[in-house]
């Protein structure tokens, strides 16, 4: 083939390239360094020949280049890129070690030739095998090349960018950027983040992929308008032409690692630059770009070490650095440092002393946040800020002198209202639960503790050991509440009273009894008989039941207590009371049905044989408020009897002789039922007795 053919065949895959290239990752800063530091890159290609139509269609797996460096030279970053057609091998090894990319770029020309690259930070690596052959191995791309051997876009190869520091080195700001943007035609790419101190000795180093040395239309590469080159090895017409400036290598098919010297090119107080690169033909993509410059200026920055807050204080004491790494100049004293809350100016400090390169500086500041200003807010102190925005100082990066941090000015517990806690006197197993008072808050950082006194409380002594279950020695009490935030240690004493409510004394009831003259053990009684003896107190409240459960409650509620009939006999009512403080006392009584017909016997004899010994009424215990009258034949009233007298028993108990025997007569007797509380049949019963009776004492 001869030579018009081949660059023919080349014009058409130019225009076919043109026509279907897509876009790939911008190239922007990734590492800047700063201080005296310089770079050197090593790398090799893949391809056995520089590719193109017709050319060789086969590729290594492993390739090697060799690192020297100088003893006062010390390795600070080895950066690892590696590229080639297709999608991409992402696991390759270096000197026999695994590497797995961290990042990785894509480029495409057309929707089946894709081109990839990939980066690894293989500093440790590098750093501990120092000088010496680097192996670059199991890359392998065999099984995809062929597809793009046609077209002469098949390629692979791989670099390493080894930066280090020399303390011979003028201070310098060394920039690393990367991404993967390619031509034909022309590509523009602006290095912003240089800072141009003095332009002696500045340089740009690229590493690029898919160059050709045989195709050169067009092809120029300009920094801020001017065409650069590096004659012989990278003329200004063919720039990517698979060449190394630092080795003076011209044998590495389809991709570059060169350098150029920039200092005529770009001008003191310089902060971008811009990178032009055309071509007519030649596809090339631009992976990294390393610039260094000279350059003395100080970079400041800041962190936030410690802020100590008082509770319900709007005051801060700050501790915060300054710093001065990364740069390449002192940083000057009184450089104004600015303190901002939600961005309200609070004041202003400056830096105490001159930092140099690497130096810092702790400082303490003691400032108040207005009240103005919500809790929380951010904190952001700004170094290089007179409080206006404006800087006085001129620094590697003006983008990197903020620190921020979101504040809670601590403040004291809320308390709610606490209720009174109450108990009756007649609580079984009498004792407070303090904690209850605990369900009123919703912070759940809050712990609480509870005293017997003020003193006690505010000194945190002798808290109550058992809250849960609190005994007072006295009532009413008041309990000193402590609630502390776990976190910012604030906080409150809050007061609450314990009182025992007064419960109802109640009288035992009497039993109620309803008479029949016959079988019958059913009747209806009225329950409420016995509520002003049960007790005289007013706004009282009576409930009945039936029932006692064994957790001792009562059950079976009577709804009608005026008119209710029995359903055993005996049966055993059960009340509740309740009064105006709510406290409830119980007591019981019995409901019986009895026959309580009278028979009243006609004699007695008090011989103590133990036969009519007293005047015995049957069923006369069936009237509880009897009262009998016992006369003599003269109308003398001798005896008065009631249930708690017992029956007469033949001697007197008024009149004279008082408590002696009477003799042997007739004597005549009054009963008074007087049954105010038994129900029964009036009709049959009647309510008084009279008549006589025969006492026969020896």
């Amino acid at each position: 083939m001869n030579k018009l053919t081949y660059i023919c065949i080349f014009l058409f895959l130019g225009c076919f390239i043109n026509t279907y290239k897509a876009t790939a990752q911008d190239i922007t800063l990734f590492q800047q360094f700063n201080g005296r530091f310089d770079y050197t890159a090593l790398g090799n290609t893949m391809n056995t020949a520089e590719n193109g139509p017709g050319g060789i269609c086969t590729i290594n797996t492993s390739s090697s280049a060799s690192l020297f460096l100088n003893t006062d030279q010390t390795i600070v970053a080895a950066y690892l890129y590696w590229a080639g057609s297709d999608d991409g091998d992402f696991d390759i090894e270096l000197n026999g070690i695994p590497i797995t990319a961290a990042r990785t770029f894509s480029d495409a020309l057309t929707g089946n030739r894709t081109f990839f690259a990939a980066f690894a930070d293989v500093t440790d690596i590098v750093s501990s095998q120092g000088n010496g052959l680097y192996t670059v191995s199991e890359f392998d791309l065999t099984s995809v090349i062929n597809p793009y051997c046609p077209t002469g876009t098949n390629f692979g190869g791989w670099a390493i960018t080894v930066i280090y520091e020399n303390p011979s080195l003028p201070l310098n700001q060394l920039n690393v950027y990367d991404g993967l943007e390619s031509v034909p035609d022309a590509l523009e790419i602006t290095l912003e983040n240089l800072n141009v101190f003095d332009n002696m000795g500045a340089k740009i180093g690229f590493i690029a992929w898919e160059g050709d040395r045989s195709l050169s239309v067009n092809e120029s590469l300009r920094i801020n308008g001017s065409i650069i080159e590096n004659f012989p090895l990278n003329p200004a017409n063919n720039a990517f032409n698979g060449t190394n400036s630092f080795t003076g290598a011209s044998d590495l098919y389809n991709m570059d690692i060169d350098f150029y010297s920039i200092q005529n090119y770009i001008a003191i107080g310089d902060t971008t630059a811009t990178i032009s690169l055309t071509s007519g033909q030649d596809f090339v993509m631009i992976n990294n770009i390393i610039t260094v410059l000279n350059s003395q200026l100080p970079d400041a920055t800041v962190t936030i070490d410690e802020i100590e807050t008082t509770c319900d204080s709007r005051e801060l004491t700050i501790d915060y650095t300054i710093f001065n790494t990364n740069s390449t100049a002192a940083l000057p004293q009184n450089t104004p440092i600015a303190f901002y809350a939600d961005g309200v100016l609070l004041t202003t400090a400056t830096t105490q002393l001159t930092l140099p390169i690497d130096g810092n500086v702790q400082q303490t500041i003691t400032l108040t946040v207005p009240a103005s200003i919500a809790n929380p807010f951010d904190l952001t102190i700004v170094v290089d800020d007179d409080g206006t925005g404006a800087g006085t100082v001129d620094e590697i990066n003006e983008d990197n002198n903020i620190a921020i941090e979101n504040i809670t000015l601590p403040t004291s517990p809320e308390v709610p209202q606490l209720n009174t806690l109450e108990l009756c006197d007649n609580t079984p197993n009498l004792a407070f639960d303090l904690t209850s008072q605990e369900n009123l808050f919703t912070n759940p950082l809050l712990i609480f503790q509870y005293y017997e006194t003020f003193d006690n409380a505010s000194d945190m002594m002798n808290p109550i050991m058992n809250p849960t279950a609190y005994e007072s020695n006295s009532y009413p009490a008041t309990i000193y509440m402590e609630v502390v935030n776990s976190i910012t240690f604030c906080r409150t004493i809050a007061t609450f009273d314990i009182v025992l409510l007064e419960s109802s004394i109640l009288n035992q009831p009497e039993n109620l009894i309803a008479c029949t003259i016959d079988a019958t053990e059913i009747s209806i009684f009225d329950l409420t008989t016995n509520e002003t003896t049960i007790s005289n107190e007013s706004n009282i409240t009576f409930t009945y039941f039936e029932t006692l459960a064994s957790d001792g409650s009562f059950q079976d509620e009577i709804t009608n207590p005026t008119t209710f009939e029995n359903t055993t006999n005996p049966q055993t009512i059960y009340i509740s009371v309740e009064n105006t403080n709510g406290c409830i006392s119980t007591t019981t009584f019995e409901i019986r049905v009895n026959d309580c017909e009278i028979y009243i016997p006609n004699g007695l004899s008090p011989n103590s044989d133990g036969k009519n010994d007293v005047f015995n009424i049957l069923n006369l215990e069936a009237h509880p408020h009897h009262k009998i009258h016992i006369y003599n034949r003269l109308g003398t009233l001798i005896f008065v009897g009631d249930r708690n007298t017992g029956r007469w028993n033949g001697f007197a108990n008024r009149g004279t002789p008082k408590n002696n025997k009477l003799p042997t007569g007739t004597y005549f007797y009054v009963l008074y039922l007087n049954d105010t509380i038994t129900t029964g049949n009036t009709v049959l019963l009647e309510q008084t007795y009279t008549g006589w009776v025969y006492l026969q004492n020896n």
